[in-house]
């Protein structure tokens, strides 16, 4: 959305947010619409709402195209407002959101940033919080205090570590990503495409190629992402065909940019012969695209796409677009109607869309009949929520060094928390936040732990000032131990901009070495969401352990200090490849490709040629862990037999195996284990990825001396490779499967046999006249 609206909701991060709209229900039970069509249940969602946008006028289809919707009094519709946000990690400070100032709805739960979650690799554990968030935005609407539609999740792959909104994503990988929104969306909707009701509508973004902010003068509003259908197929989009061919996401929101020289909201092959046409988004279940906030405005204004602001909303509306995040609709449509330049029935289209939705949400239902209807102020923050929200940070927390001073000895009593970072409560939620009902800062994490902390800022998050290290080191030179809490934060990564070094803060990193020089143990914390180059922190011998926590949410004290002491063990694995810092001079933000070439390195680990600091997947533990194959895999597979498992539907998503890992605790903690497995091989055209992910696991608990077991079930189309056309196919070769990596603990060779196969056909965007 538009960063000028998003930095005021920003700056008051710590105070309740006021709405304008207060919101109400349709009444069915009195005139005007007792006996209208839309209040009769034995209907479908949409005959309800045809019958109910055939009696509006044309300004009053018009006056409801925009994100603040005034309804239409006379027909007994009430105002509503469709902008809500709760960007996966709250219910969250937005126009649609209204925070009250103390008391009941005052607060919701404050899980960790996407980035976080991502790192979890725990899909059951997004699911359930997803379900979390969903019921606490349902409690806050019954009270009139939030919409029934939430402008989440951002699946747009962080494919650059410059760019601005990575930590809102999951991460890289568009495989992670697919499988993180496939359990993200049944937790916020109740299910995949649930009956009889939605629990909340959720909307993917940025839809699509949406990953620059402002770099170098090159704008999000005005930026034309040049992508090959190879790239968008296997990319881009993947995240957003899971998110709506497999999960039936109820809403979509397409980006600012530009997409191949058409402005995503005005782009009808992305918005119905993808979307629509390929991917099954539909009227029947009321599915409808929003823009992202002003990005209609931008077709005419920043892009320059049409020659008027009336050709502009006719584009985008004709195209797809059926809310407008804005007020380019309400002021243009009618030149644009009178221009002959849309219909009534555009109009009527997109209303129809959106009133089947709010049927299917139970908006016109008695709520006596509805199970989310009954959900109230003591159903947010509830103590499963906080169990979540503290799991969760603990899951997603990265060990990236130890030399064997963590898990903190016992001998350790007096801590010197020193950094930016160390005293952090609002810095640990990101953007998009809500109001949280406690944050635990690292500082208030050691004093709960038992520790006697002392606390010194030493450096800031940017900068080269030094007037804080004496007092930091004098604190040092008292203490037990040393922990450095540092990194990045929203002061420079933010929506609206990107950056142009990932180098560590030269400040903090000279005050981190004049740190190890006190001889003390010496801990390093990072965080942020785009990472930054920790090379001299990797091979600095007196920084003994380095971790890495994102944005870790309101319980992260608690996790971090439970990780520290060994009350708890690490697991996480980094959601993002850590590259060295003249990564930013090898190739521009601007450069959409993925494939190595002569002005570009090759974009995630994917395809980066070169020697990452710490690599995706990246990730340390307090034991050791041993790999076998419960059940040798086989050695050859037949394509055709493989391809002929497929009777209709998706052949992509045709079972290929299940490797089963056996996984051992050889060490002195219990601890969770990620099983990555990962494929290379020969097969298909050059160049060929490094590997891909295709299949984890999480298996909980293992104690030492003892096993667990990864079942790493492994689709067709994630060993398939794309053809320049966008195609998918599975391609005969010598190809390894491989577990973790950073070193690899198992693996296994196995042959492909046989005639390359098509498993989908991309759709191919028409011939201009």
């Amino acid at each position: 959305m538009a960063w000028k609206v998003v930095s005021r909701l920003l700056k008051l991060s710590s105070l309740p947010v006021v709405s304008a709209l207060v919101y109400s229900f349709p009444d069915c039970t009195t005139v005007p619409l007792r006996s209208s069509a839309v209040c009769d249940t034995s209907l479908t969602p949409l005959q309800r709402a045809k019958s109910l946008i055939e009696q509006f006028t044309v300004d009053e289809l018009i006056s409801n195209t925009v994100n603040l919707s005034p309804g239409v009094p006379r027909l007994g519709i009430p105002a509503y407002q469709w902008w809500s946000e709760a960007l996966k990690h709250g219910v969250a400070l937005s126009p649609g959101v209204t925070f009250a100032q103390t008391g009941n709805f005052s607060f919701a739960t404050s899980f960790p940033q996407p980035i976080v979650l991502g790192a979890t690799f725990d899909d059951e554990l997004i699911k359930s919080i997803a379900a979390i968030i969903s019921t606490e935005a349902r409690a806050f609407n019954n009270f009139g205090r939030a919409g029934l539609d939430f402008f989440t999740p951002n699946i747009n792959p962080f494919k650059d570590p410059r760019w601005g909104r990575g930590q809102e994503t999951p991460g890289e990988d568009p495989f992670r990503i697919s499988r993180y929104v496939f359990n993200l969306i049944q937790g916020l909707q109740g299910g995949i495409n649930p009956r009889p009701y939605i629990k909340v509508v959720a909307d993917c973004k940025h839809y699509a190629a949406y990953d620059l902010e402002n770099w170098m003068g090159n704008s999000r509003m005005s930026f034309d992402a040049l992508v090959t259908n190879q790239d968008l197929s296997e990319y881009y989009l993947l995240p957003f065909q899971s998110c709506v061919r497999d999960a039936k996401v109820a809403s979509v929101m397409c980006s600012y940019n530009s997409v191949n020289g058409v402005p995503s909201c005005a782009n009808s092959y992305l918005l119905q012969t993808i979307l629509r046409d390929n991917w099954g988004f539909n009227d029947e279940d009321g599915q409808w695209v929003t823009s992202d906030c002003d990005a209609v405005d931008n077709i005419f204004s920043t892009h320059h796409f049409t020659s008027t602001f009336p050709e502009a909303v006719a584009d985008a509306l004709k195209a797809g677009t059926d809310i407008d995040c804005g007020n380019a609709y309400s002021l243009h449509l009618p030149d644009a109607f009178n221009q002959s330049l849309i219909t009534r029935s555009d109009l009527e289209r997109a209303l129809t869309r959106q009133y089947t939705s709010l049927v299917r949400l139970g908006y016109f239902d008695p709520p006596e009949q509805q199970p989310y209807r009954q959900l109230d102020w003591s159903n947010v923050n509830t103590p499963e929520a906080q169990r979540l929200a503290y799991q969760a940070a603990l899951e997603g927390i990265v060990l990236l060094k130890n030399d064997g001073v963590l898990p903190l000895s016992q001998r350790i009593k007096r801590l010197a928390l020193i950094g930016p970072w160390a005293n952090a409560t609002t810095q640990m939620q990101g953007n998009y936040q809500g109001i949280a009902p406690f944050l635990i800062s690292p500082f208030l994490g050691g004093v709960n732990a038992g520790y006697d902390v002392e606390f010194a800022l030493g450096a800031t998050i940017s900068g080269t000032s030094t007037a804080g290290f004496a007092e930091a080191l004098t604190t040092a030179r008292s203490a037990d131990a040393i922990i450095f809490a540092g990194g990045i934060d929203e002061t420079v990564e933010r929506e609206g901009l990107d950056r142009v070094t990932i180098d560590w803060p030269s400040s903090q990193l000279e005050l981190i070495s004049r740190l190890g020089e006190l001889g003390k143990p010496l801990i390093v914390l990072q965080f942020g969401a785009g990472q930054i180059d920790g090379t001299q922190l990797k091979h600095n011998k007196t920084v003994n352990a380095l971790l890495w926590g994102g944005y870790p949410g309101q319980s992260a004290g608690t996790a971090l200090f439970d990780i520290l002491t060994g009350k708890a063990t690490p697991s996480g694995r980094l959601p993002t490849t850590q590259y060295p810092a003249d990564y930013v001079n090898q190739v521009p933000m601007t450069d959409m490709t993925l494939r190595p070439a002569s002005a570009n390195p090759g974009r995630t680990y994917i395809w980066y040629q070169g020697a990452p600091v710490f690599e995706f997947g990246f990730g340390l533990h307090y034991t050791t862990f041993n790999l076998s194959w419960q059940e040798v895999p086989a050695a050859t597979y037949s394509i055709s037999t493989l391809v002929r498992q497929g009777q209709g539907g998706n052949l992509d998503l045709l079972p290929f195996d299940t490797f089963t890992v056996t996984v051992r605790n050889d060490g002195e903690l219990t601890s969770d284990y990620v099983a990555m497995l990962y494929i290379r091989g020969d097969g298909g055209p050059e160049p060929r990825p490094n590997k891909q992910l295709i299949s984890y696991e999480r298996v909980r608990g293992i104690q030492p001396s003892r096993s667990g077991t990864a079942s790493l079930a492994v689709n067709l189309g994630s060993v398939a490779r794309a053809d320049e056309m966008g195609n998918l196919w599975i391609f005969p070769g010598t190809y390894e499967l491989a577990v973790d990596t950073s070193p690899v603990l198992l693996s296994h060779q196995i042959q492909l046999m046989g005639d390359p196969a098509q498993i989908t056909f991309f759709p191919q965007e028409a011939a201009s006249k």
